[in-house]
């Protein structure tokens, strides 16, 4: 008969090894996480498409690349109509390709769809440690961690939107540094901040709303501080922040050089009013991109995102409003909850704003993705306020946490099933609905990356033969070089086998509009459409 396992003299190790393991996994939950991810985004980053805008964003990095290295003064001449934008993701992009020695198009695509993905996986690793500092929870922290990577649209846009993730990115990395600042409150933590400050500003001119957010928090310090040289510190640091997110601004932003208050006031106008007025299909009509009604965002989120994380994220927001509304001279005095109280102002205002000014948006609620980051937050505190307040009943708070990584479970499963297009998820709020009346109602695929599926399809159904396809050329270009050669452009002379396009709604009426756009578009549905018998 086999002794007991502890009178085998390695039980002993073998408990203590687990335990240490153990606490190994809990320390370094949040890096672990992150690394599977990243792991798996190495892998899952061939299978998305080019960026619709690919070639304007890459155009942004070389004129202001020409334009350092004196090529070119592209910045300052009139027609280079996107030089007020930032090049600072853009730039770094195309250095990187250009280090790598790479010029075919699909290794380029593959190349920036990485490196979008990666500074995403380190954005959710920030969100993580903000929420640990926050809560003083490793299991809270994780919570966040995970919220912040699973909402499926989200997910597929970190890796080919070079524009509203790095934003997304960078304001949650702001974020930290900011509450590591007051934590801290040391010149180097708060010059620090200026800088990540600056980043934010200069990629889009939104980021300046941490600028009040500073100068109120730094002002309630100054309010309680107890002598003239206390004051006189905070002061300085304050001005410090600023000054350096100031120079950081101007550092990065060729042209802010020869005409700063021409990029200031470009700037401010293309975030209240851009030129670029465009149909969007919402809630089953046809409207302007200028005049959109002011639940149009609200809706959108709401759809959009998993009901599980709604919930949490309204959890959160309700605890942190009780509190100051029953305490509200604790906002004043406790550091934390006026942090709790910044990140519910940079959820709700920005929206709030972007209703009441007639902000022209599309491409649903994109231009608002870098809300996200506070509500992932608020969303990982509401669950654990929740267990924390059930704590008494010993079973209630693993069942709180058991019942968020089922729900966890299941939006990760749906983003599986999705894949590659997770960015055309919707909830049950309207998925109980047809194919159809989505199609119909929502505007889908609005970056048109089924064509790319549609491609691979043909691929697979003719596996032995060379086709001929009328589609967008830049879908062509970054599919695998044995694939393109396999898929010539219809046109020349030469009758496609197939048409890859955009389904189009005849039904409703034109729309006056830019002269780019014949007609509006919905493109829910890939007509794949065989012109012959092949």
């Amino acid at each position: 008969m086999f002794p007991p396992l502890r009178h085998i003299p390695i039980a002993p190790q073998m408990a203590a090894g687990s335990r240490a393991a153990l606490n190994f996994l809990v320390v370094h939950s949040g890096l672990l996480a992150c690394a599977l991810f990243l792991l798996a985004g190495l892998a899952l980053a061939g299978d998305y498409g080019v960026n619709y805008d690919e070639y304007d964003q890459r155009l942004i990095a070389w004129g202001n690349l020409n334009y350092l290295l004196g090529r070119a003064d592209y910045i300052a001449t009139s027609h280079y109509h996107d030089r007020v934008y930032s090049a600072v993701v853009e730039l770094p992009l195309l250095l990187a390709e250009q280090a790598a020695g790479i010029s075919d198009p699909h290794y380029i695509n593959r190349l920036r769809l990485t490196l979008i993905h990666i500074s995403f996986i380190i954005g959710a690793f920030f969100c993580y440690r903000l929420a640990w500092h926050l809560s003083g929870s490793r299991l809270i922290a994780l919570l966040a961690l995970l919220i912040f990577l699973l909402h499926p649209r989200l997910y597929a846009h970190s890796f080919f939107n070079s524009k509203d993730l790095p934003f997304l990115t960078l304001l949650v990395i702001a974020l930290y540094l900011l509450e590591r600042a007051f934590r801290r409150d040391t010149l180097g933590a708060f010059v620090l901040l200026g800088v990540a400050v600056g980043l934010l500003t200069n990629l889009r001119i939104m980021g300046a709303m941490l600028f009040p957010a500073l100068i109120a928090m730094r002002g309630l310090d100054w309010l309680q501080a107890g002598d003239g040289g206390e004051r006189k510190r905070i002061l300085l640091t304050a001005g410090l922040c600023v000054l350096t997110a100031g120079l950081t601004v101007y550092a990065l932003s060729p042209y802010a050089w020869t005409n700063p208050v021409d990029y200031l006031l470009t700037n401010l106008a293309l975030t209240v009013n851009h030129p670029a007025v465009w149909p969007q299909l919402f809630q089953g009509e046809w409207l302007l991109s200028n005049a959109l009604p002011p639940h149009y965002n609200a809706v959108w989120f709401g759809i959009t995102t998993p009901p599980l994380l709604l919930l949490l994220g309204l959890v959160g927001m309700a605890a942190v409003a009780m509190r100051a509304i029953r305490r509200p001279g604790a906002a004043f005095r406790n550091t934390r909850l006026r942090f709790l109280l910044l990140l519910l102002a940079v959820f709700l205002l920005p929206a709030l704003a972007a209703s009441l000014l007639g902000s022209v948006q599309y491409d649903n609620w994109r231009h608002l993705y870098f809300i996200y980051a506070p509500f992932a937050l608020l969303a990982a505190l509401g669950g654990g306020g929740l267990a924390a307040a059930l704590a008494r009943r010993r079973r209630w708070p693993v069942g709180i946490y058991g019942l968020a990584a089922a729900g966890l479970g299941l939006i990760l499963l749906q983003m599986t099933q999705l894949h590659p297009l997770q960015y055309d998820y919707f909830n049950f709020l309207v998925d109980r609905h047809t194919p159809e009346y989505l199609r119909t109602h929502y505007w889908m695929d609005q970056w048109r990356f089924a064509h790319r599926a549609g491609l691979e399809y043909m691929l697979k159904r003719h596996p032995e033969e060379t086709l001929a396809v009328r589609v967008e050329r830049r879908h062509l270009r970054t599919m695998a070089p044995a694939d393109r050669r396999r898929l010539l452009p219809a046109g020349g002379g030469r009758n496609a086998d197939y048409a890859l396009t955009s389904a189009i709604d005849r039904s409703q009426p034109d729309l006056a509009f830019n002269s780019l756009y014949r007609r509006p578009y919905n493109t829910s549905l890939t007509d794949l459409r065989p012109l012959d018998s092949a």
